[in-house]
């Protein structure tokens, strides 16, 4: 049994290396360094419409733990590995060799596979992280409490409470934020899942990551479609596919949509062309987040037509929930005509005139005007005399002058 810090340190850093966390590193509750830049960030309203990390309370939090936690005195900073795409850039349907000189073949690449593919960001292959991190936290705490004996005052969040946790966990040694505004360790790249222990006990705390090992890199930048991240290493949100594809819940601005290329959920493309990754990465994570239900490359065509039953099923137990249906099926639909596949017509054209929801039938009517044709106008001009809500209206009209 440790008898002191040090002891009681390591002994915590490899009870997390057990439970699957590969990175452990321990620090301080004090400000985050970066927070006048997290606030600079909300003041240029580059949040978008997340307003719950502008709330009050949040912003509190996030600039003092204590308020969080009034006992804390050590923070246990943890990083979980999940898959990675292969160098090249995922799976053989959605990726263009391209991504090596950092570009993305946006438009125009129609897989000679018959099926129309989307691509999902790795992180969301397989279990919603929500739901696999904290069990193995709490299980991480009660370990701390039976080695010490008696409770220790605790909170536990994984991107789910107002704390800063890249700037945390570069405070706890376990890398430094990148300037695509990831978190980088210099032996496995980024793709891992932080979580963090607010703790009221003290424990041996971990040398800060001081070195920027980005360098005059800059491919993360000149590679993004939208020019979404910006010099100071924060993004701007309303341009972020990721931001677009999953917490944007109404819909895609029209001079974006384009830019999103075949992602229905999250992007990946600022780490795959990161060097870092392309060198250290695995492409095995933990195996909780190994891919399941072949999400890496949906069918688009089909997903396309998920009633709500089975969106539900499909997607039980997954980070793409968070989309929900009508979110899920509106990327779809942007996808789809980005890929100007005319074998699409036949499901954006039943979207149009059969989906419950606005916006998904909005969304597949400016798919339809993208990839044109005269079967695509004629769904077109049929829907625009058998619709009703004014905002599919809109983009049926605006499709037609498209075509």
């Amino acid at each position: 049994m440790p008898v002191n810090l040090h002891e009681l340190s390591r002994a915590v850093k490899s009870e997390a290396r057990r439970l699957g966390f590969q990175l452990v590193g321990i620090t301080t509750p004090d400000q985050p360094a970066h927070f006048e830049i997290y606030q600079r960030w909300l003041q240029a309203g580059r949040h978008a419409q997340m307003g719950y990390l502008a709330a009050d309370r949040a912003l509190e939090c996030r600039q003092d733990p204590l308020k969080i936690l009034p006992e804390c005195r050590s923070i246990l900073m943890l990083g979980i590995q999940h898959d990675a795409p292969d160098s090249s850039g995922g799976n053989q349907h959605t990726r263009s060799s391209s991504i090596e000189n950092g570009e993305d073949q946006l438009q125009g690449d129609v897989s000679k596979d018959q099926t129309v593919y989307g691509r999902v960001a790795a992180y969301a292959w397989g279990a919603d992280y929500h739901d696999i991190l904290p069990v193995r936290m709490a299980a991480l705490v009660r370990f701390i409490e039976s080695t010490l004996g008696y409770k220790v005052p605790n909170r536990w969040y994984t991107d789910t409470g107002p704390i800063l946790e890249r700037d945390l966990a570069q405070r706890a040694g376990l890398g430094w934020i990148g300037k695509n505004t990831c978190l980088i360790n210099p032996n496995l790249g980024s793709y891992f899942l932080l979580g963090n222990i607010l703790l009221g006990l003290e424990l041996e705390t971990d040398e800060p990551f001081t070195h920027d090992r980005c360098g005059s890199c800059t491919r993360c930048m000149d590679a993004c479609p939208t020019g979404c991240i910006l010099p100071d290493r924060t993004i701007d949100s309303r341009q972020c596919i990721s931001y677009l594809t999953i917490e944007l819940k109404g819909s895609i601005p029209h001079q974006l949509r384009a830019l999103t290329g075949e992602w229905i959920f999250g992007c990946d493309i600022c780490q795959q062309v990161c060097p870092w990754n392309q060198r250290f990465a695995l492409l095995k994570g933990d195996p909780a987040f190994s891919e399941r239900n072949g999400i890496s490359q949906r069918n688009l065509v089909e997903d396309l037509s998920l009633t709500p039953q089975g969106f539900n099923k499909l997607f039980r137990g997954s980070p793409l929930k968070r989309a929900k249906r009508r979110g899920y099926l509106r990327n779809i639909a942007v996808a789809l005509g980005n890929k100007r596949d005319q074998s699409a017509l036949p499901g954006l054209s039943n979207a149009l005139k059969e989906d419950a929801e606005p916006l998904v039938r909005a969304h597949a009517a400016w798919a339809l005007g993208v990839i044109g044709g005269d079967s695509a106008r004629g769904e077109l001009l049929q829907a625009l005399g058998d619709e009703m809500d004014e905002s599919v209206l809109r983009e049926i009209r605006a499709a037609l002058e498209t075509e």
